[in-house]
């Protein structure tokens, strides 16, 4: 492809669309301004459900493959990569699961993950080695983030994946986006022109952080890290958390506050295998191997050991 013809194709998407009716953007009230904010961002939800059944497959394919021992591995550049590192940061804290089992590979390394990088979302020969320093398997799921759909960061990850036998799954806010030709599940949500012309941060950021919370969220609920909608695998790592686990162990079994302390205590903190205790009737020990092999409250409690 031309550099001209790559050029005509970027400036033919809708999120680099210039809307005309804008044009005075800069000399309207600030009232006028907070009011086009809020009513841009109205748009996203018809630009969700436009990807809404394409977000019920990968939700699905993603938890097949962790259920088989893969990781969640977000692809992104700029501010996708930004909000993937955000979203992966967040699931130790709240489903319990390692470190490594969700990672965001972020174009620019560490630097890219906080800082702009402007120049690193072309060099897709540096998420190909990413991808290779992680040792990406056929049982990982690798999900790649673009605004534009084209960016050569994701593209190229994406493609690497997919020959190593990963799942892949595309979030894009354009319709007929290149990586969505490339993954296997295309997850397009297109938020079309932003109130600043090209600025993606904005209601394309906004659709990539709500697509992004939904899949790790309800992959963790398909896992078994939550009973109910209660999180009861998060990390009791300070005062606030684990006053949040005493009232979750309180909120699924009925039981007291200081029952729920007692069963937190000698379940060494783990709200999960307090839960299974209150609601089994049977000791932390006891709960703890019901729990064994990834099993979730209502599988311990059918167990019965």
């Amino acid at each position: 492809m031309t550099q001209a013809h790559d050029t005509a194709r970027l400036a033919g998407l809708g999120t680099e669309a210039v809307r005309p009716d804008l044009h005075d953007l800069d000399q309207r009230t600030t009232a006028d301004l907070v009011r086009l904010a809020i009513d841009e961002h109205l748009a996203v939800d018809a630009a969700l459900e436009h990807g809404a059944d394409a977000l019920v497959a990968a939700v699905d394919a993603v938890t097949e493959r962790m259920r088989r021992g893969g990781r969640l591995i977000y692809l992104g550049a700029g501010t996708p990569g930004r909000l993937a590192a955000l979203d992966a940061a967040e699931c130790p804290p709240t489903y319990g699961v390692p470190p490594e089992v969700v990672v965001a590979v972020v174009a620019g390394g560490a630097v890219g993950a906080v800082r702009s990088t402007e120049h690193s979302e072309d060099e897709g020969d540096a998420a190909v080695a990413a991808l290779d320093e992680l040792g990406v398997t056929e049982a990982d799921a690798v999900v790649g983030i673009t605004a534009s759909g084209r960016t050569p960061y994701v593209v190229a990850g994406l493609r690497s994946a997919r020959a190593r036998g990963a799942l892949t799954v595309s979030v894009a806010n354009n319709q007929g986006a290149e990586t969505s030709d490339v993954a296997e599940i295309a997850i397009e949500t297109p938020t079309g022109p932003e109130l600043v012309a090209g600025s993606t941060r904005l209601k394309a950021g906004t659709a990539q952080k709500i697509v992004l919370n939904a899949l790790s969220t309800l992959v963790m609920v398909r896992l078994g890290k939550t009973f109910g909608n209660l999180m009861v695998d998060l990390a009791l790592a300070n005062g606030k958390l684990r006053d949040r686990g005493r009232r979750i162990v309180e909120a699924a079994t009925g039981a007291s506050s200081d029952a729920a302390a007692a069963a937190l205590e000698q379940a060494e903190g783990s709200v999960k295998v307090a839960v299974v205790m209150l609601l089994g009737d049977v000791s932390a020990a006891d709960a703890a191997g019901r729990l064994a092999l990834g099993r979730s409250v209502r599988e311990a409690l059918r167990s019965g050991g």
